[in-house]
């Protein structure tokens, strides 16, 4: 039996993995606890893994703090630059103590103290990714944010996304100068940047995410894995036999409804994103499930829209006769396994990237999030509903996803580092 930490700072979409991975590797018979955010922590104690705070401590129910972390193409630069670089040196002794005694550390991207940890350590140390924007691939480029210039650039091929990526290491030299600090204390060489290299683990690298949203790249790192999608409401699936009779009997009443949803992170800036989605559930005639997170119900809802705070996705979205969404890659990857075809609004990070690929597959329509009005709204579904192509891929595709073996495909690989200390 081996001891495995597992780390991750994020969104639910970034917790889900790493209990997925958890659950499956105690099912094998290892101690696995999470390193975290204290906000999860009556999550992960209700799975019964251990659990371990893990600064910083992010304020996920402040509106003001989501509208800065998911404001378009600033975001990922006030994520990285303006917080989770300056973090490192905190999150350090942190994680270095709830590492102490295990036999691997795994760690999401985002934990800049984690390859720091196994450096100054020896732990073993393996990393993992969830979108395909992570692996900054030259040869199917991601949609990063940034001016539309740069988009321009990235369709010019190959080279011109190589010497964009050499742009983006000059650029964001400076912004891991935290990291450049907490390891000369450390007296450890400055390192690689961990935006791009320096987050890799040279032991393995596991790309959790289907090859339907982006299969191997040729010059992805030579110690990455891809496992497909690791899915975690499954177990929310096993442990919970039945809906809430209310939905229950909402969804039997009528025909599927379109299902609106904007995540765990979008979800505190949703502003009038549900009442543009009553409005265009009306004009088209269409019941409705609102997953409104902590957000109040539009006033005067009809008999036909029902409105809910969260729901497992697997147990909604196969029900639905399409689904409106945010892009992040967890919502995604719900929405490919339910076989559905999607609308989907993305507000920054990777949820533009995956957006776009889904939009390429067939299987969805991409609004922006200033167009989301319930006329517009109500257009696009229209188009998508009445699209039996789209409908036809999208069953097609959730057959290949739902096939997938993402979480025991990464815990084999996981076994096969254990093996090889």
């Amino acid at each position: 039996m081996a001891r495995i930490l597992l780390a991750t700072l994020g969104s639910l979409g970034d917790l889900h993995p790493a209990l997925a991975l958890a659950l499956e590797l105690r099912a094998r018979g290892h101690h696995a606890a999470i390193a975290t955010s204290e906000f999860y922590r009556a999550k992960v104690t209700a799975a019964g893994l251990g659990f371990h705070p893990l600064p910083p401590d992010l304020p996920f129910l402040d509106a003001a703090f989501a509208r800065r972390m998911m404001d378009g193409r600033r975001a990922s630069q006030r994520l990285l630059r303006d917080l989770m670089f300056p973090a490192a040196p905190v999150m350090y002794p942190a994680l270095a103590a709830a590492a102490a005694g295990t036999d691997l550390l795994v760690s999401s991207e985002i934990v800049y103290a984690a390859p720091v940890v196994a450096e100054k350590t020896g732990l073993p140390w393996v990393s993992f990714s969830l979108a395909p924007i992570s692996l900054f691939s030259a040869h199917d480029p991601s949609l990063l944010p940034g001016p539309p210039g740069t988009h321009w650039l990235q369709a010019r091929g190959p080279a011109a996304n190589r010497g964009l990526r050499r742009v983006a290491h000059a650029v964001t030299h400076r912004w891991w100068a935290p990291v450049r600090g907490l390891r000369r204390g450390l007296g450890l060489p400055p390192g690689l940047n961990p935006l791009f290299d320096g987050k890799i683990s040279p032991r393995l690298d596991l790309a959790m995410f289907s090859p339907v949203l982006q299969p191997p790249q040729p010059d992805w790192p030579a110690t990455t894995v891809q496992t497909g999608f690791p899915f975690y409401d499954e177990t929310d699936a096993s442990a919970a036999p039945r809906l809430p009779a209310a939905v229950e009997d909402f969804l039997a009443a009528g025909e599927p409804p379109v299902v609106f949803t904007l995540g765990s992170a979008a979800v505190h800036i949703a502003d009038d994103f549900f009442l543009h989605s009553v409005g265009a559930a009306g004009r088209l005639g269409r019941r409705a499930l609102l997953l409104l997170g902590h957000n109040p119900p539009p006033p005067g809802l009809p008999p036909t829209v029902l409105a809910w705070d969260y729901l497992p996705y697997a147990r909604i979205f196969p029900r639905a006769a399409a689904l409106v969404h945010q892009g992040g890659v967890g919502t995604t990857a719900q929405a490919l396994r339910a076989g559905r075809p999607m609308l989907v609004v993305p507000f920054a990070h990777d949820q533009p990237d995956n957006a776009a690929r889904v939009t390429r597959l067939g299987v969805a329509r991409t609004l922006a999030r200033a167009r989301y009005r319930a006329p517009r709204v109500a257009r696009e579904l229209a188009a998508l509903l009445g699209d039996p192509a789209a409908a036809a891929t999208a069953a097609a595709l959730g057959a290949v996803v739902r096939a997938e073996r993402g979480v025991a495909v990464a815990c084999d690989a996981l076994e096969r580092v254990l093996r090889a200390r």
